[in-house]
């Protein structure tokens, strides 16, 4: 008999209502949802991390230059 628990009461699938049982379904979805933009923010984070490094790489620095300058002239 497969279980759910909810707010640490548990409950049989089988005594849900069609109503409940949807929720649940949308609930898990969303859930799911949540996950992935987690994971995809974490991935966007990295990247804006990246480029951010690589920007202050690029700027002139105390000697006045920076890596592409002379690239660049």
């Amino acid at each position: 008999m497969a279980t759910v628990t909810i707010d640490g009461k548990e409950y049989s699938l089988d005594d849900l209502s069609d109503n409940a049982k949807g929720q649940l379904t949308a609930l898990r979805m969303c859930d799911q949802k949540v996950q992935n933009l987690q994971r995809e923010i974490a991935i966007i984070q990295t990247a804006r991390a990246t480029y951010a490094k690589g920007l202050a790489a690029s700027l002139p620095g105390d000697d006045g230059e920076g890596e592409d300058s002379a690239a660049e002239s």
